[in-house]
């Protein structure tokens, strides 16, 4: 037999070894970059914890710079209206800017559980009657969180919200520029069989508690057989007098029979809203 020759294949060159890379340091950053990458950093971490690493993030977090960074990439009317309001009236506040973007205020409803959802959780409650009690809608509620609504019964029921618009967000020179909107709503109605009344007090209020302006709705009851009727309510504060720094929200509700039970006012999907004065 002729002799076999091998064909292993050759062993692979041992891989060279990596030097291991040094950490990026951002501190070693210029201020003005290191603004730019943690402006792409979580608000609520950078408030939390960002400004504890080192005393050049605590600068940045405290001061303006990054947090108008942030908002210069909201290019909407409303975005590009409330940075000229950032920059003609800055807060005095340290990091008040990062509270603002943090909890974003303007846009949305301040009102918690506004339609029941978490039962009467948030709410200063004066039961009359039966007392309140939450319910499904009787009619639907146009871009309501849930359709559902708090009902009243044979005697006055109130209940009430006092909104802290500095704790939202909002810092003082922002309320007092003249340059802010307030908007309330609210959705009220009656079940088929039975009539009801309803009232709405809405006060901008300040540091004292003294109330500077006030909206006021006392609309006719609804009659009973009235085919699950509901409304809604809106008013609009503008030309903020300066030191508003609270909103009173408070509506009542009773039924026109006098009926035992939950027959009176439905109320759901109440809203206090922030907004920009565009010009």
């Amino acid at each position: 037999m002729g002799a076999s020759t091998s064909r292993g294949r050759a062993a692979p060159a041992p891989a060279a070894k990596r030097e291991p890379e040094e950490p990026l340091d951002l501190s070693q950053l210029p201020p003005e970059l290191l603004a730019v990458v943690l402006s792409y950093v979580p608000p609520r971490w950078l408030l939390r914890s960002g400004r504890r690493v080192c005393r050049g993030w605590r600068a940045l977090v405290d001061g303006q710079a990054l947090w108008l960074l942030i908002l210069t990439r909201d290019q909407s009317a409303a975005g590009r209206a409330l940075l000229a309001l950032a920059r003609s009236c800055p807060p005095t506040v340290p990091a008040a800017l990062g509270r603002f973007c943090e909890r974003r205020p303007l846009g949305r409803n301040l009102i918690r559980n506004p339609c029941g959802q978490e039962g009467l959780q948030k709410w200063m409650v004066e039961n009359g009657g039966d007392g309140w009690v939450v319910e499904e809608n009787k009619t639907m509620v146009p871009d309501a969180p849930a359709q559902t609504c708090f009902v009243t019964s044979f005697s006055w029921c109130g209940k009430k919200q006092i909104l802290d618009l500095e704790e939202e967000g909002l810092w003082p020179e922002l309320l007092d520029s003249g340059k802010i909107d307030i908007r309330v709503s609210d959705w009220w109605g009656a079940r088929h069989d039975c009539g009801c009344q309803y009232l709405l007090v809405v006060q901008l209020i300040d540091a004292n508690q003294a109330a500077l302006d006030n909206f006021t709705a006392a609309p006719e009851p609804i009659q009973q057989w009235n085919n699950n009727a509901c409304f809604q309510v809106t008013h609009v504060f503008s030309n903020i007098k300066k030191g508003v720094r609270f909103v009173s929200f408070e509506h009542r509700g009773q039924d026109t029979q006098f009926w035992a039970g939950h027959y009176g006012a439905r109320v759901t999907n109440s809203s206090v809203t922030v907004l920009v004065h565009l010009p």
